[in-house]
């Protein structure tokens, strides 16, 4: 007999300060709710229960993709086929834009958001990896914080009881500075993400989906600054704490992020 949901209710604001008071109010039975295809998985397999799921759809305004003094700003409910066709992303980031063609399947990039891909910290992701080396900045309801602080471990965030993401933001790249992402994939999720950003001599490189969250390399990039890449490429697997596990083992995985990242330095230097 297939999994059933468990029996829940929608609660639908109107406002930001409403949906925190919900959250608040019915404390540890509730949960966001924007696309929910995660959630509702999570909830359908592995057991999560909420009485409550407070729907942020219904409150206008978070889906927005706008030009903002620092940079691009991505409002937390805009889906990954949104910031996909975005012209504002396609021109100023298309790593970005070519990233969220390829997360997961048409069903997730259609009703699937953004900001809800961050906030359920699902260490097999592909867009958190590329976003730390665009340094992005997260808008909550309460405060503005960097993405690498706001990714505590697998499936953990820090927003605190009440507290919403708002936006991502993301600031504007320097003339002659470039991204790029890629990924190695075999099953339903990425196994390995790996993302690049190179200008001025320097560069920013993250590991993600091999590792317990998405993670930059600070021994990496400057080696990769020195263009000791087999060096940087050890330091990144080593930053990993790769495993064994299904995905493959860690020796495997190792020579793949030495294959990757050749790959993302070369892509950059052909640009």
């Amino acid at each position: 007999m297939p999994a059933l949901l468990p029996r829940f209710s929608i609660e639908q604001p109107s406002t930001l300060a409403e949906a925190s008071d919900m959250l608040r109010g019915f404390g540890e039975d509730a949960r966001a709710y924007a696309g929910g295809t995660e959630l509702l998985l999570a909830m359908k397999y592995a057991g999560l229960r909420y009485e409550h799921l407070v729907d942020l759809k219904t409150i206008p305004g978070l889906d927005g993709i706008v030009e903002a003094s620092e940079g691009l700003r991505i409002g937390a409910l805009a889906s990954h086929r949104a910031v996909e066709r975005s012209p504002l992303v396609r021109e100023r980031f298309p790593a970005l834009a070519e990233l969220e063609a390829h997360v997961a399947n048409p069903r997730v990039r259609a009703s699937g958001t953004l900001g809800g891909n961050l906030c359920f910290a699902e260490p097999h992701s592909d867009p958190a990896t590329l976003l730390l080396c665009l340094d992005a900045q997260l808008a909550t309801s309460q405060r503005q914080l960097a993405l690498a602080d706001f990714l505590v471990g697998p499936y953990e965030v820090a927003l605190e009881e009440g507290e919403l993401l708002e936006a991502i933001l993301i600031p504007w790249l320097l003339a002659g500075w470039r991204a790029h992402y890629r990924k190695v994939q075999f099953h339903e999720r990425p196994m390995l993400g790996l993302a690049l950003v190179t200008g001025d001599g320097q560069a920013r490189v993250a590991i993600g989906s091999a590792s317990p969250t998405p993670r930059r390399c600070a021994a990496a990039e400057a080696l990769l600054a020195e263009g000791r890449l087999d060096d940087a490429a050890e330091a990144l697997a080593d930053e990993a704490e790769l495993i064994d596990d299904l995905e493959g083992s860690a020796e495997y995985k190792r020579h793949l992020i030495h294959v990757e990242l050749g790959r993302a330095y070369e892509a950059l230097l052909s640009c």
